[in-house]
């Protein structure tokens, strides 16, 4: 019989595991959150696409503002609202632009989450894409998530 790579190391102990998940959710969101709070007209936050005005103009999230994470300094960021989350996105798992532009805007005093999957997941998943240098607006869509 073989051993278990599963069960090879113990489940951690309960607080332990619900600090981290809380803190894992209070970090992160994906595509199918950010695309039900877009149709449902959420105001609470707004999408933030931290890659390069070219990648943003060839598709991006409806709705989300263009800010490549490259030019994210003090000055730069401080029309961004302070009063909702940010939610950042790149490409997807291969890209850390999200990363990037949601540490330095929480380092100016923002709070932001990064949308997990990044624009490959939100295609993936079906939801629509805009593009040109627009944020254009996101269309009531039939997909519905199997989350």
């Amino acid at each position: 019989m073989s051993k278990s790579m599963v069960l090879e190391q113990p489940v951690g102990e309960r607080a332990l595991a619900l600090e981290h998940f809380r803190s894992k959710l209070g970090l992160a969101t994906d595509p199918a959150d950010v695309h039900t709070d877009l149709e449902r007209g959420e105001t609470g936050f707004i999408v933030l696409d931290a890659r390069s005005p070219e990648a943003y103009a060839a598709g991006h999230v409806p709705g989300a503002v263009s800010f490549p994470h490259r030019r994210m300094e003090a000055s730069t960021v401080a029309a961004l609202p302070k009063d909702k989350v940010i939610v950042t996105y790149c490409d997807g798992i291969g890209c850390n632009a999200s990363t990037k532009a949601a540490f330095m805007l929480t380092a100016l005093g923002f709070e932001a989450k990064e949308m997990v999957g990044g624009l490959e997941w939100w295609k993936r998943d079906g939801y629509p894409v805009a593009t040109g240098a627009e944020p254009g607006r996101l269309a009531a869509a039939a997909v519905e998530c199997g989350c």
